[in-house]
């Protein structure tokens, strides 16, 4: 394991689009709330360089961020949180699979969603690739 990226951050209650506009950011990440203002990530070059990238945009929104590498030391389950980045990407793929299935698949759109997983697949589902090739072969069929 690579280790985790925390972000830790205040920011002011008011207004409201503040907290909307992180909250947003790092649901993209396929981030994991640990606490309320507490988020974690596999640490990867890319993952670090987009919460430093947030981390200073909470400062511009008058909030305190701090960034942390950490190394998992004891758990419960010492899985857990690994697996739930699993679990969230394979619903992903799951859905583009069952749409996919449909004649009507808009095959642009699925594209795009299928990205935005990709870049939230941090341990490499095997869903990912039977989804690339679903969207190939589909491609293809409509040529």
């Amino acid at each position: 394991m690579r280790g985790w990226l925390l972000l830790v951050y205040r920011i002011p209650r008011e207004p409201t689009s503040r907290r909307v506009f992180v909250w947003r950011k790092l649901k993209q990440l396929g981030a994991i709330a640990l606490q309320d203002a507490v988020w974690v990530l596999p640490r990867t070059p890319r993952t670090q360089e987009q919460l430093q990238w947030l981390a200073a945009e909470i400062t511009e929104l008058e909030g305190d961020a701090m960034l942390w590498e950490a190394e998992q030391v004891y758990a419960t389950d010492a899985t857990a949180l690994r697996q739930q980045f699993i679990e969230t990407v394979e619903a992903e793929y799951r859905e583009l699979l069952v749409a996919l299935k449909k004649k009507t698949a808009d095959l642009s759109a699925l594209s795009k969603r299928y990205q935005q997983a990709q870049l939230r697949d941090y341990f490499a589902s095997p869903l990912g690739p039977q989804v690339r090739e679903r969207l190939l072969k589909r491609g293809e069929s409509t040529k």
